[in-house]
């Protein structure tokens, strides 16, 4: 990859330099689509950035709560850390023949990050070979990987080592790869000379903006992540009326922002097939999902990201999608569910799906549930899915008239 032109008169290039052109030119033999350098300097801008987003909020809950640790790049070891090799691994963004979803057999959809195999598994393996790639040529280095749940912010990381620039929707958007990218870093005390960031951005651009489906990008690069479909997803428990219409057939995750994004029109990355998706794992049918038992929950989606949370958020947002898609044939189930689900946010998913779907089958079930419903939540639950039962009944009736 170094084709720089040394004269005979010219110094050799340093140890670091040397080394730095050969991990670049064996990145895509490691499992990396695309790689980065920058200094391990703090990032002392981000801190204020993070403080804020802390007392607006709008933090998911997920992250490292010392803001230090987030922005001062370290060692374990203790060693002095000198440099940060940012990574990136493209994935897909489209499925070769998609099943459909139709009524009787509606199916639910995984973001695509959660697409092929877990991506920490993949980045961990991309940053384990570099590691044993570099330590051939330097033994004396020390190197600590970081994969999503490390300290440091990746984004930060990898704007500040050229992988791309920070876009409006949160996400680095790489000017080849699009914003279809997972991302880990690895700190060194290797004193790898920086690379530059991309110039490149959003320009006068704000479609992920409008068209986030909660408003969660309150502003250019600002995310309200308790707003997120992509957090609400993952939670567990109750969630509100408005947030699980809004969720539609979504399982796990939320692509809308980068959908949109004019940077990742036409850019679908399948050459990695374990990366490729199972049609029936990231578009499932969703009346199936209802019975799985931990065991056939791990079997059938284990493999991918999506499974981190375990099996009773995707069950609770399955029961949602039904009720967006106003699936009638799901009314039996969903009256089951009502009626004798030890899991609280399950029956009270369910009375609001009931609620959606309507008719005097699920009426009937909402009725009955109320009787004997102790769960206060769940109560107020039912409560406004019989109102809008009733209302719609009396509607029906009116127009019979």
């Amino acid at each position: 990859m170094n084709n720089t032109f040394q004269s005979p008169y010219a110094p050799p290039p340093s140890k670091w330099a040397q080394l730095k052109a050969e991990i670049q030119e064996a990145a895509t033999s490691l499992g990396i689509d695309d790689i980065g350098f920058t200094t391990a300097e703090p990032f002392l801008y981000l801190k204020n950035i993070l403080q804020n987003h802390r007392d607006k909020g709008y933090e998911s809950g997920f992250e490292e709560p010392d803001l230090d640790k987030r922005t001062i790049p370290a060692l374990s070891s203790g060693d002095k850390p000198l440099s940060i090799i940012s990574i990136a691994v493209a994935y897909p963004s489209k499925m070769e023949n998609p099943p459909k979803s139709e009524p009787g057999a509606r199916r639910g959809i995984l973001a695509r990050a959660s697409w092929g195999r877990d991506y920490h598994h993949v980045l961990r393996e991309a940053l384990s070979k570099l590691e044993d790639f570099i330590h051939e040529r330097a033994p004396e280095a020390v190197l600590e990987s970081m994969v999503d749940t490390g300290v440091l912010v990746d984004r930060a990381v990898a704007e500040r080592a050229g992988i791309g620039f920070s876009g409006k929707n949160c996400s680095i958007i790489s000017p080849k790869w699009g914003s279809w990218i997972y991302l880990g870093e690895m700190v060194t005390n290797i004193p790898f000379a920086p690379d530059e960031p991309v110039e490149e951005g959003c320009g006068e651009c704000t479609k992920c903006i409008d068209a986030c489906p909660t408003g969660a990008l309150v502003g250019p690069g600002q995310l309200n992540a308790q707003a997120c479909i992509s957090f609400l997803t993952q939670t567990k428990g109750f969630l509100s009326d408005e947030y699980m219409t809004k969720i539609g057939n979504r399982l796990y995750g939320c692509d809308t922002c980068q959908i949109v994004c004019p940077k990742n029109r036409g850019k679908n990355w399948n050459h990695r097939p374990q990366m490729l998706p199972d049609p029936e794992i990231v578009k499932p049918l969703l009346m199936p999902i209802l019975d799985l038992s931990n065991r056939e929950f791990k079997e059938r989606f284990g493999n991918s990201s999506a499974a981190w949370r375990g099996k009773k958020p995707i069950q609770r947002n399955a029961i949602i999608a039904l009720g967006n898609f106003k699936e009638v044939e799901a009314v039996p189930k969903l009256t089951e569910i009502v009626l004798k689900e030890p899991r609280p946010e399950m029956r009270g998913t369910a009375a609001w799906a009931l609620g959606r779907i309507g008719g005097e089958e699920a009426l009937a079930a909402v009725e009955s549930a109320l009787e004997r419903e102790e769960h206060d939540t769940v109560k107020e639950m039912l409560s406004r899915a019989q109102d809008v039962l009733l209302t719609a009944k009396q509607a029906r009736e009116d127009s019979d008239v």
